[in-house]
């Protein structure tokens, strides 16, 4: 029986990655064009190389953490090892140095590469967790319900946090730079460099103390049937390149994940650029961009919460369906509604709803393919199949943040522009509608394919299961 303690703790876990994660995937292209100072074709194309790599290196962690044996288990230790310098390279990758444009484009490939890395060191073993604490599909189902309902909690504490923590640490350690120089920066976070690096810092200090207490409260349960020893890497491979249903889960997971990112990459230009409210919430300093991003979030979390019992009645695979059409819909319909801030944050709130849904199913989904593949193969390759789902949300960032700015600069974005072009407005109000609504479909079309129904994967625990208690006996 799994614990309301350990439930919360796994959570605990994905809060702290989440925290950093939505600062790269919703900030970082803003702070490399508007605060870094490079284009963003450059950011666009950095942020492609950084995680196309990163994304290779999640296979070497799965792989490396499936053979890691300490007192504490295979996948805990990563929480403790990695955990302050997860935080120490957030502060160096938002640090601006002083330097010319190939000087500051060189650190940023470096920084943001190693941030990558660390964070798939602790991420890509945090992730595996999830098929080592129970067994039981549902207590899978249920611990990564946990795992997304704290995500979300995490970035909800980013977007309160974030934006008013930069303008404080701005305005009041910023020197002259902090002052307002433009119009535009009053409908937008500040742009001064020591608001961004202290801000980032002080998220970075309660990142540590979640992966320390998600140590803490979990532990590893489930072990291999088989023999570990003279298991072989390449055996590991193959059999999940052979694996069908890995492969499908993987594409789907990279066109959900890719709607998500365009979408979060433009909103603060789509907000700066095309809505312009000047509005501040009097007492938090919330400007509508953090406050679309914070009714975006809470919606994701009523979605999470709702996630479990629709899919126990419907199933994981026909929710999914469902949840990416509505969410597709609804984008669309995005491109169509007045420049209304009451249209906007109706259509944000109903479309992230429908969002919250679909990741928590994907990562349960993605425990079920380490049961398919243990039943066919005889590896429990839990490591290397949740690298994969690493490996698939690094990449649905990638391309997105990389497409993202490439179509900034195609719908020819000026940097600090008091007013952009009508060709730039029109592409940004594409670019947080329509084209994540094709997302939408891709992702729909893949699950369509989807063969591991919930009746196979019941099937298949309780397969396990009798091979686990036959093992036992003997």
């Amino acid at each position: 029986m799994i614990t309301l303690k350990e439930k919360i703790g796994y959570g605990l876990g994905d809060a702290a990655s989440s925290m950093f994660w939505k600062i790269f995937g919703m900030y970082s292209l803003f702070f490399y064009t508007d605060v870094f100072g490079i284009t963003a074709a450059a950011a666009g194309t950095m942020f492609l190389v950084a995680r196309l790599w990163d994304s290779l290196t999640d296979l070497l962690v799965g792989i490396m953490s499936d053979r890691t044996k300490t007192r504490w288990g295979k996948y805990r230790p990563y929480l403790i090892w990695f955990a302050f310098p997860f935080a120490v390279m957030g502060v160096i990758t938002f640090y601006v140095p002083d330097f010319g444009q190939t000087g500051k484009l060189v650190y940023a490939y470096l920084t943001y590469s190693l941030m990558m890395l660390v964070y798939t060191l602790v991420n890509v073993p945090y992730a595996s967790l999830l098929a080592v604490i129970s067994s039981d599909p549902r207590d899978r189902n249920t611990l990564s319900s946990y795992r997304m309902a704290f995500a979300f909690i995490g970035s909800f504490v980013t977007f309160m946090l974030l934006q008013p923590l930069i303008d404080f640490f701005a305005k009041n350690f910023g020197g002259d730079v902090a002052a307002v120089t433009t119009a535009v920066a009053e409908t937008s976070v500040s742009t001064n460099p020591v608001g961004w690096v202290m801000g980032v810092g002080a998220i970075g200090v309660i990142c540590v103390v979640l992966f320390l207490l998600c140590f803490s409260w979990t532990k590893e349960r489930v072990v291999q049937i088989e023999s570990e020893e003279n298991a072989s890497v390449k055996q590991d491979l193959k059999n999940l390149f052979n694996n069908a249903p890995w492969w499908i889960l993987v594409a789907t997971g990279l066109a959900a994940l890719l709607f998500n990112a365009i979408r979060d990459s433009v909103a603060i230009y789509y907000f700066r650029d095309y809505v312009q409210a000047g509005y501040r919430m009097a007492g938090t300093g919330w400007d509508m961009t953090t406050i679309y991003f914070l009714v975006g979030q809470a919606a994701n979390l009523l979605g999470v919460m709702l996630a479990p019992s629709l899919s126990a009645r419907f199933g994981k695979r026909r929710t999914y369906m469902i949840a990416i059409l509505m969410a597709g819909i609804l984008s669309t319909a995005f491109f169509y509604i007045p420049n209304n801030i009451t249209w906007i944050l109706i259509l944000q709130f109903t479309i992230s709803i429908f969002a919250g849904y679909v990741l928590p199913l994907l990562w349960s989904m993605f425990s079920d393919i380490v049961d398919h593949q243990e039943l066919t193969t005889g590896r429990r390759a839990s490591g290397l199949i949740f690298s994969s789902s690493s490996m698939s949300q690094k990449l649905g960032w990638a391309i997105g943040a990389a497409l993202s700015g490439w179509m900034l600069a195609y719908f020819k974005y000026v940097p600090d522009a008091l007013q952009q072009s009508a060709e730039t407005i029109w592409g940004e109000r594409f670019m947080i509608s329509l084209l994540p609504a094709v997302c939408c479909l891709l992702a729909f079309i893949g699950m369509y394919f989807y063969p591991l129904s919930d009746k196979k994967v019941k099937e298949n625990y309780e397969l396990l299961e009798e091979k686990r208690a036959a093992a036992k006996l003997d």
